[in-house]
């Protein structure tokens, strides 16, 4: 059975959810469903989000963290119950997949995941395993994970670059 690609859009710099957001919305003009999880971002902050909800049904967008403060600011014990609203949003992302409910899946700052040990290699195998449809894949955060290389099919790095106004550059 035929599947999705699996693109990856990593770096330092800001602008990789953007990225994936314009992946996503090239694929509403194809006609097609676009799903995005978003990790790591807390439940705060959302006031860039409501203007894609206007997407909705076509794309739908989830965050699992109920704390308004990101992850990595949180107390331990703080911590330890957004680790299990952060693995219901992955296996959330499997069941996406495995019912065939969206083309597009963007798991946006999964690679995070992988860096802090939240899910491991074997996790998104378990997840490319259960697509059971053409859903494709674009995974965002700052380092791609040695790893995960064998699945990806596309690298995109976004980087930051200082522009000195006396030469031509891009």
């Amino acid at each position: 059975m035929k599947h999705g690609s699996v693109e990856v859009i990593c770096g330092t710099s800001r602008g990789k959810t953007t990225f994936a957001v314009g992946k996503g919305i090239v694929a509403l003009t194809k006609q097609k469903r676009v799903i995005m999880i978003q990790f790591l971002k807390g439940s705060a902050n959302q006031e860039g989000l409501n203007i894609l909800r206007n997407l909705e049904p076509n794309l739908k967008i989830f965050r699992f963290e109920k704390s308004d403060t990101v992850f990595a600011d949180l107390p331990d014990m703080e911590k330890a119950e957004e680790l299990k609203n952060i693995r219901n949003g992955f296996n959330f992302a499997k069941k996406v997949v495995g019912t065939g409910e969206c083309d597009m899946l963007i798991l946006d700052e999964v690679l995070e995941l992988f860096d802090q040990n939240i899910i491991t290699v074997e996790d998104f195998e378990k997840l490319l395993d259960a697509r059971t449809e053409d859903t494709s894949l674009v995974l965002t955060g700052t380092m791609l994970p040695e790893k995960l290389k064998p699945y990806v099919d596309i690298i995109s790095r976004i980087e930051y670059i200082e522009v000195d106004k006396d030469k031509e550059e891009c």
